[in-house]
């Protein structure tokens, strides 16, 4: 939806719902076309032009070139609704017939939140590494985009170490997951095989940035040991560090097609079908 400039400072008034977010990846990795395809989701430009107009490629070398060669910034709106069931009902019938007929429907209601995300198009080129730093410092957020059939790249690693220095809170995009069928032909089991060993490089890079931590806080405090600062030695967890698809921070998309998905919207779908719990679905790896 297209907002009025009335909405727009209404959702800016509400400090606590704007949310600043960078895209991050390598180079050719799906970056604008992603942007296009949520700038398509806001009306803002048509849904058959997405990823091929590349909007936030604003300058004309930009366009001519193919790539993002400065970073650029549009709000985007965002709602999301959250079903609350209101379970107390009451029932003063004497028989149970009765009781079943008069028994309460519970009330539904819904919570209802608007957010204003100023979404951030940075460039993939490691010519433009300093306006990824710039737009990272930015930002509270990122998507790290990951061209599924290319997987990590050096600018990948690049970005991802950028996010972990700023502290931004990551969400992985696995893109371009329709070339795993039109190009490279895969099965189910397959592509399945393969976006792991994605995901685990991904992961295998967050971990060395953790174990380089590590290393340094154990030399500062052996440090401190020597110099006679005894203190105890506080044990950092890295659970939360590391992307899985259940713990919904893995997004798998196809920018150029418009569609994406994480494991918690696919179980709703496969819910009644499969007649199992929403919650254990996303658990279940195969």
């Amino acid at each position: 939806m297209k907002l009025t400039s009335e909405e727009i400072e209404r959702l800016q008034s509400n400090q606590q719902n704007i949310r600043n977010i960078c895209i991050l990846a390598h180079v050719d990795h799906g970056k604008t076309s992603l942007s296009d395809s949520l700038l398509a989701s806001n009306g803002i430009i048509s849904q058959r032009m997405a990823g091929k107009v590349r909007y936030l490629d604003s300058r004309p070398d930009e366009q001519l070139r193919g790539i993002t060669m400065e970073s650029s910034a549009i709000s985007l709106y965002f709602k999301t609704i959250k079903k609350l069931s209101n379970s107390n009902s009451s029932s003063n019938s004497s028989s149970s017939d009765e009781s079943s007929e008069n028994k309460e429907i519970p009330e539904v209601k819904s919570e209802i939140k608007e957010f204003l995300i100023n979404l951030i198009d940075s460039p993939g080129h490691i010519d433009f590494s300093s306006e990824v730093s710039t737009a990272s410092r930015l930002c509270d957020g990122a998507v790290v985009l990951v061209d599924v059939v290319e997987g990590v790249c050096s600018q990948t690693i690049t970005v991802l170490r950028q996010a972990w220095v700023d502290k931004l809170k990551p969400i992985l995009v696995l893109n371009k997951i329709d070339r795993l069928i039109t190009e490279l032909q895969m099965t189910s089991l397959e592509a399945y095989l393969h976006m792991n060993k994605v995901i685990e490089q991904v992961n295998s890079v967050t971990g060395s940035f953790f174990a380089g931590e590590r290393m340094q806080d154990d030399l500062i405090w052996r440090e401190n040991l020597e110099s006679g600062k005894v203190e105890e030695f506080i044990e950092k967890s890295d659970e939360d560090l590391y992307f899985s698809p259940e713990k919904n921070n893995v997004i798998f998309a196809s920018a150029i097609d418009g569609w994406g998905f994480n494991i918690q919207q696919f179980s709703v779908i496969f819910e009644r079908k499969l007649g199992m719990n929403r919650d254990v679905l996303p658990k279940v790896e195969i």
